[in-house]
């Protein structure tokens, strides 16, 4: 076998939000280098897609609702020792800051930020994920580097989650648990599809990037593996910006 470095070769993976987007890509590039797969979701139908679409045969899956925190606890039981953990579960919702209201603020945070930090405490508690062990948030340039309109929840979640993760790396590095974001800029998801925009509406959002086109779900999957796996050994804290030169401008 040639030498790569990236290998999740006899690594057992945990990736939430793995029925689509890109905790779909993350559950199926990590299957191609080799990681034992624990996809976990609340939709089981997308989530077995998921599932068959695994290369290899040593992988699972989870069914689990971050809505609430009732369910991290069964979970985590049910879980082997795990050498990483990617966070992608997470949704979006529109709304003016002026609309802004305690209900929906509270359930973005929930799923977006609080079950995965939960989550990620009780995997550490139970001794479940350990030394040389890599805990990977998907966070967004949005609420990080930049915000836009309507977006003050999402926003607000996804820098809430760059603030818990620095910390994270800071307090878990005695115990050899390394802690990193991903920061994407746009990526084709299936919520780009929700005809709350028009294609040319798209095509101009498009072309502010440098590089005129949005990411791909499996271009953000790579540099997660890259956190995931032993290439990254001495990477902490750090916040992987993966988003077509936008935040050049």
């Amino acid at each position: 076998m040639s030498y790569n470095p990236f290998t999740l070769e006899n690594k057992t993976i945990l990736v939430t939000g793995a029925s689509s987007g890109i905790g779909k890509a993350v559950a199926i590039e990590c299957s191609k280098l080799g990681a034992n797969v624990i996809v976990c979701g609340r939709n089981e139908q997308r989530l077995n897609e998921t599932l068959d679409s695994l290369e290899g045969t040593n992988h699972t899956s989870r069914i689990v609702d971050f809505s609430t925190n009732k369910e991290i606890i069964p979970l985590v039981e049910s879980l082997p020792n795990l050498d990483g953990v990617v966070h992608c579960a997470g949704f979006t919702h529109t709304l003016p800051f002026q609309f802004v209201n305690e209900v929906d603020l509270t359930a973005i945070m929930q799923v977006n930020f609080v079950a995965a930090t939960m989550l990620s405490q009780s995997l550490v508690k139970s001794k479940k994920i350990g030394k040389s062990s890599s805990v990977v948030f998907v966070s967004s340039i949005s609420g990080v580097n930049v915000t836009v309109l309507g977006n003050a929840m999402y926003s607000a979640s996804k820098g809430a989650i760059n603030g818990i993760a620095k910390s994270m790396a800071l307090d878990l590095a005695p115990k050899g648990i390394r802690v990193n974001c991903v920061t994407p800029g746009m990526v084709n998801t299936n919520i780009l599809h929700d005809e709350l925009v028009t294609k040319e509406q798209l095509a101009e959002d498009m072309n502010k990037y440098p590089l005129k086109r949005y990411g791909e779900p499996q271009e953000v999957a790579h540099g997660i593996i890259y956190l995931l796996s032993d290439a990254s050994k001495w990477v902490t804290g750090s916040n992987l910006l993966i988003d077509g030169g936008y935040t050049l401008l």
